[in-house]
């Protein structure tokens, strides 16, 4: 299957609302780093991208309509070019804003995740993106200064890699229209979606640990 929609934003910008919109727009299922999390014959295709190895992006996303978050936002250029004819929505907030929300949950997530009961296939999940993405795009994810630089870096490249008029910069405040614009799309009558605030980020974990 190839992807009609492919998300280049940073987690914490927005990507769970993403998801359910793109859902409501008829472009669902969208990859989002929970489909890794809940179905385990996701994890292997990860693992192989993660150690370097040639994969067929169609098989990657078979299943899927569209990509939003990680672990996909790492591999957006790739997936760009895989999927030619797909648009590129590049989600984003301002900078001090993600940076309080990545730090009080993926961050602190990976920061203390070795410490927390989780199931093996999530463990495992959050080793290998640990040990891939999260490296290869911070050189401190705990350190404000250096993760809002990388945040920074990815911005400016999609701008600078996908054509104009294959991109969108979006913000999810800005709700229905200028997604349905670009995607050519009716705008809906129900309202834009706002999902996973910190509570519901850590919900999935079982609560946010002390």
């Amino acid at each position: 299957m190839a992807l009609k929609v492919i998300g280049s934003g940073f987690g914490r910008t927005g990507t769970m609302s993403m998801k359910e919109a793109l859902g409501v727009l008829g472009l669902g299922p969208c990859h989002h780093m929970l489909e890794v999390m809940e179905n385990p014959a996701q994890l292997p295709h990860w693992k192989a991208i993660a150690a370097g190895e040639k994969v067929d992006w169609s098989d990657v996303f078979e299943g899927y309509n569209s990509q939003v978050d990680w672990p996909g936002a790492h591999v957006w250029h790739e997936t760009s070019i895989a999927f030619p004819d797909a648009r590129v929505i590049h989600t984003e907030r301002p900078e001090d804003a993600w940076w309080e929300s990545f730090n009080n949950t993926i961050g602190k997530f990976f920061a203390v995740a070795s410490d927390l009961e989780l199931p093996p296939h999530v463990s495992d999940v959050f080793k290998t993106m640990k040990g891939w993405f999260l490296e290869e795009t911070f050189s401190d994810f705990r350190d404000r200064d250096s993760a809002i630089a990388a945040y920074r870096r990815n911005n400016e490249k999609v701008r600078d890699t996908i054509p104009a008029e294959r991109l969108l910069v979006f913000h999810v405040a800005d709700g229905w229209e200028p997604l349905c614009r670009f995607l050519e799309l009716p705008v809906p009558e129900t309202g834009f979606p706002h999902r996973h605030p910190k509570k519901e980020f850590w919900e999935h974990f079982g609560g946010e640990p002390e």
